[in-house]
């Protein structure tokens, strides 16, 4: 007898109301539902129907629903399909989810269960249901553009064709341990060590792009820093449009951060208003600038906010012009004649602006949509978008380079085994059990 449990449903479009929502049924008994909630003659494989679904045979009429069938393997799981259209008001809904709770046949999807399964059954890798994860999440067309690619498969294409070559290596390195006793044609293993190290190379400059995939994927992580009172939330609640931080003559106002997500030239955006730096007054103030400058550290771009009627330049704030980082200088509209910072380093051309009048905040926030494109933009070579694709790729890069240092053929075999399973991994072609749940626990209930 086949389980409930092998039997999943669940909204497969959006939450709230809508003309019409999809209510997607996947397993064994996805035909058994449909016929449960009386559809009288089941519809041929994806094409379209129209039925009255009732509560059971005999019973109340629910909604009147377009019914398609995907017959496996044919379908997005590689399960038998079943998807019901109906109106997507909440009590219909609520109805038809309690009708088919009520045959026994099917059990409600968890997060990922429908992308799991089709995983698991060969119609997706790791990475395309990643990257499918990602459009649905997606809200910039960067995203969108990243998310679908690699939901095509281009990561996917990447990666094997990296694991086929290793493969072909592997031969050769163990052909020197199978025929150790035997002549071997000359300069084979250098031969082999300089194909690993072309492709260690392009591995390690794939790397290289990890910050600007997690960027474009998580957000771009601007950090708004300074001391006290200089206007740093006046200044993030212009570039915000609304009111997202406090603003108060009071130093000391902002003491925990307070992050806004902006759209700049199609990129996702996160900027980061922190506690004002300087020497803490108690021990809440204290973690608050403990925590400014743990973001100060992670951030991408630092907007380091100078007051302009302060002729002095805290150590704390002066530490923090370094790096990556836009000096603005606030109040300008109060300063006598031409700003001259003190102590600034060389080369730092500051942004003069009025949070008070505005003066100069389009113009910052056409800067900043600059330098975000400029880091981000342009480049249509594949990604890594994940922390775990990073740290794959760094395991693969670490072994190969050990392969031209490894004492015995043995050794170096192995290294190229390591490699092989780093990059398994991020596909799932290998070791991939306990990722899986990490994988798909962020996936929206129906995905």
């Amino acid at each position: 007898m086949v389980s409930p449990a092998d039997t999943i449903y669940a909204l497969s479009s959006g939450a709230g109301l809508a003309g019409v929502s999809v209510v997607r049924v996947s397993g064994p008994n996805a035909d058994a539902v449909l016929t449960a909630l009386g559809v009288p003659v089941l519809p041929e494989a994806r094409y379209v129907a129209l039925h009255k679904l009732t509560s059971g045979p005999g019973g109340a009429v629910l909604d009147q629903a377009l019914v398609l069938r995907f017959p496996a393997p044919n379908s997005f799981t590689g399960e038998d399909v079943a998807e019901l259209h109906v109106h997507g008001g909440r009590a219909v809904l609520a109805a038809v989810f309690d009708a088919i709770s009520g045959t026994g046949l099917a059990r409600h999807a968890e997060p990922g269960d429908f992308t799991r399964r089709a995983f698991e059954n060969g119609k997706l890798d790791l990475t395309a249901a990643e990257g499918l994860a990602d459009l649905v999440a997606a809200q910039t067309d960067a995203q969108r553009r990243l998310a679908l690619r690699q939901y095509d498969g281009v990561l996917a294409d990447l990666y094997e064709g990296w694991r086929a070559r290793l493969i072909d290596l592997m031969g050769h390195a163990e052909a020197e341990i199978d025929f150790s006793d035997e002549e071997l044609p000359d300069g084979m293993r250098a031969a082999t060590e300089e194909r690993i190290a072309v492709l260690n190379a392009e591995i390690t400059q794939h790397i290289v792009g990890a910050d600007r995939g997690e960027h474009i994927r998580s957000g771009f992580p601007i950090v708004i820093l300074g001391a006290p009172n200089v206007g740093k939330s006046s200044i993030i609640n212009h570039l915000a449009q609304r009111e997202a931080a406090i603003v108060s003559e009071t130093a000391g106002t902002t003491r925990d951060v307070i992050e806004v997500q902006l759209n700049l030239g199609g990129f996702a955006v996160t900027l980061s208003d922190t506690a004002g730096i300087r020497e803490a007054s108690d021990a809440i103030e204290a973690e608050g600038v403990r925590r400014a400058e743990q973001r100060a550290e992670d951030a991408a771009l630092r907007l380091v906010v100078l007051d302009a009627t302060d002729g002095t330049l805290p150590e704390k704030v002066r530490a923090l012009i370094a790096g990556d980082c836009l000096v603005v200088v606030n109040k300008a509209d109060l300063l006598r004649g031409k700003y001259a910072a003190p102590g600034l380093p060389e080369g730092i051309v500051p942004i003069l602006v009025s949070a008070e009048t505005g003066d100069g905040l389009d113009g910052l926030l056409d800067r900043l949509t600059g330098e975000v494109h400029d880091r981000l933009g342009a480049s249509e070579a594949p990604l890594p978008t994940r922390r775990r694709h990073r740290d794959a790729l760094g395991e693969a890069s670490t072994a190969l380079a050990h392969v031209p240092d490894a004492a015995y053929p043995e050794l170096a075999a192995e290294d190229v085994r390591v490699a092989l399973r780093a990059l398994g991994r991020i596909t799932g072609r290998v070791d991939i059990d306990d990722i899986l749940d990490t994988v798909f626990r962020d996936f929206c209930i129906g995905k």
